[in-house]
């Protein structure tokens, strides 16, 4: 069992910068990849980016790319999302999520292939 707690979400201006941490627990986290969703009020919970086990490996979705970086620090076992240049449509509920097997990045947009996820943290951009 994993267990995944995000912090650093708030409201901000469009053009300001944040940056969401996730820390995890209970599996090796350095065995698995982590990835990060959003889910604005309506609308389907959408990839936003992931990072593979070594952190050697990154991709975003196409909305994010370029504005958003994703990293990880396996010695404290959590994951980083800085978001640069944040839009009022990248306001959502922000959630981290581990990959279900060990070594592994198949399918990583694709929200079932992740087991454990965190409870969420609300980004606000106002315009």
């Amino acid at each position: 069992q994993a267990q995944l707690v995000e912090s650093g979400g708030g409201l901000v201006q469009a053009g300001d910068s944040l940056r969401l941490s996730c820390a995890a627990s209970g599996r090796t986290f350095s065995m698995y990849t982590m990835g990060w969703f959003r889910q604005a009020p309506g609308k389907e919970r959408e990839f936003v980016a992931v990072i593979n086990w070594s952190g050697g490996n990154t991709y975003y979705a196409d909305s994010v790319k370029g504005r958003f970086t994703i990293s990880r620090d396996n010695a404290k076992n959590t994951v980083y999302l800085q978001m640069n240049s944040l839009k009022p449509e990248d306001t959502a509920v922000y959630y981290c999520a581990q990959y279900r097997s060990a070594y592994s990045t198949y399918d990583h947009d694709f929200a079932g292939t992740y087991d454990y996820w965190g409870q969420g943290t609300q980004v606000t951009v106002s315009s």
